[in-house]
């Protein structure tokens, strides 16, 4: 499995006694550059990534939601990791996408990512056929007993309509190559009994939520607000890994208006994330309106010049 080692300007101390994190902190969410003909676009692909991979994230989720992978082919999502992971090397995780609501067609796409060269895979509940919690089970542990790679469960029931539940996660603990979770349940008592009780890496999948899991031992957070703001997310941890939480908390509360804009507005995440990078989305999806653009872009820079002020001030400031 890829280990990584952040910039030194980026470098943070490590928490005593943390939480496993084995993709890394800060991963993200990474977009699906597409031309303006909206074919795959892999040398913009590799840029972003790179971009991305210099400014703080250690792990790129590939083909997820906000990847717009129900619009990319089988044939496009290998050729986007095979790109990304040749382009980051061993400087980031390279986390695949490989959920669908087949159990069949998952595996083959777990194992395509695997020969594609990915460091783990991300693996959402079945969708759509709502299956009961033992059929929940029995899907992932296929799924993770079909290639060697580490395998990170997707827990986003206001997507796929069924919750991974709490007893379902524990016994999922238990195999050996599932070693993490994507936290978008929006429970974190459950969450917070999970960590406590396993030796899973709890990463936030909804950026109003990454403080407060990490709080309560989370390993760090897969965010879409990452594509256009990698510092200032990682900021946050930064400051709190600094035994800052007063400053944590600030630069969380200066993030708010961005993220909710991004992730909050009624727009897919891919939608605003592309918006501001300035690439092209597939239908059914549409491209955000003018004033959308600007209204985020005013968001952006806002959260982009505080994250910068609050890097001074964490730096110059010494360590209680």
């Amino acid at each position: 499995m890829t280990t990584t080692t952040p910039p030194p300007h980026l470098s943070h101390p490590p928490r005593p006694l943390g939480p496993p994190r084995p993709f890394g902190r800060t991963l993200c969410a990474m977009v699906t550059p597409f031309t303006a003909s909206y074919e795959l676009d892999l040398p913009a692909a590799r840029e972003l990534a790179e971009h991305l991979v210099d400014n703080g994230c250690d792990g790129l989720v590939l083909n997820g939601t906000t990847g717009e992978s129900p619009t990319t082919s089988d044939e496009e999502k290998t050729a986007l990791l095979r790109a990304v992971a040749e382009a980051v090397g061993d400087r980031a995780a390279v986390v695949a996408g490989v959920g669908s609501a087949s159990t069949a067609h998952t595996v083959a796409l777990a194992r395509a990512a695997e020969r594609a060269g990915a460091d783990g895979l991300l693996v959402v509940t079945p969708y759509y056929s709502r299956p009961p919690q033992d059929a929940v089970e029995a899907h992932f542990r296929t799924v993770a007993d079909a290639t060697a790679l580490p395998v990170m469960l997707y827990d986003i029931p206001g997507r796929t309509g069924t919750r991974i539940e709490v007893d379902t996660v524990l016994r999922l603990a238990e195999h050996e190559r599932i070693v993490a979770v994507k936290d978008c349940a929006y429970d974190l008592l459950g969450s917070t009994k999970v960590i406590g009780r396993t030796s899973l890496a709890y990463y936030s999948g909804c950026e109003e939520l990454n403080l407060p899991l990490y709080a309560v031992g989370g390993a760090g957070y897969v965010s879409t607000v990452a594509n256009v703001a990698p510092r200032a997310m990682r900021a946050v941890l930064d400051a709190y890994d600094a035994a800052a939480p007063a400053e944590a908390a600030r630069l969380n509360q200066l993030a708010l208006p961005l993220v909710e804009l991004m992730m909050a507005s009624g727009l897919p995440g891919a939608v605003t994330a592309k918006a501001l990078l300035g690439l092209p989305v597939r239908g059914p999806l549409l491209p955000a309106s003018p004033a959308e653009v600007a209204r985020l872009g005013v968001a952006r820079e806002g959260v982009l010049a505080g994250a910068a002020a609050g890097a001074g001030r964490l730096h110059s400031s010494p360590r209680p």
